[in-house]
């Protein structure tokens, strides 16, 4: 996508369908505070820590949703809209955002049981809509893979995570 490397003090929200919108959001220490706060819960287990970046996914996602001005953005929205909606993610947009969540956090230290892993997708061109992709994290102790989708859901609702491969068979 060509963006700058993210880091706690900033990075670039993609949005508008295939990244065609960018909105460069700062980061404060009490963004970053909140995250920690958000991933404390998460250190008991793997499971438990995956409701935790779940959570810290939606919040961010409000959280830059005034500046972005996705606030109002929909679960799949319309992809056939000429030229995309600016208000609006598709997954591209909404797994580079939330890949570049991931590597603030990371960065920051928060994953304890999980590390960051490459974006995956899925049914290429299916009914000419091309493939979906998605963020991902890899479980430190057992290298299963978890996919984090929050297109599916309207702005601020909590993704989907699903292992890579139960997230790869559904249609």
């Amino acid at each position: 996508m060509s963006l700058p490397v993210p880091t706690p003090a900033r990075l670039v929200v993609c949005h508008g369908f295939g990244c065609r919108s960018h909105t460069e959001i700062g980061l404060g220490k009490a963004d970053n505070t909140r995250l920690a706060q958000l991933m404390l819960p998460g250190r008991t287990s793997p499971a438990s820590e995956r409701k935790s970046i779940a959570q810290a996914v939606a919040w961010f996602e409000r959280r830059v949703g005034p500046e972005a001005g996705t606030a109002k953005a929909v679960g799949r929205p319309n992809l056939k809209f000429p030229g995309g909606d600016p208000g609006q993610f598709d997954c591209v947009d909404t797994s580079t955002n939330t890949t570049a969540l991931f590597y603030v956090m990371d960065t920051l230290h928060l994953f304890y049981h999980h590390h960051l892993a490459l974006p995956v997708s899925r049914h290429f061109l299916l009914d000419g809509a091309g493939p979906h992709i998605t963020a991902v994290l890899t479980e430190n102790l057992t290298g299963q893979r978890w996919a984090f989708d929050p297109w599916t859901h309207n702005n601020g609702e909590l993704p989907d995570v699903l292992p890579v491969e139960s997230w790869i068979s559904q249609d």
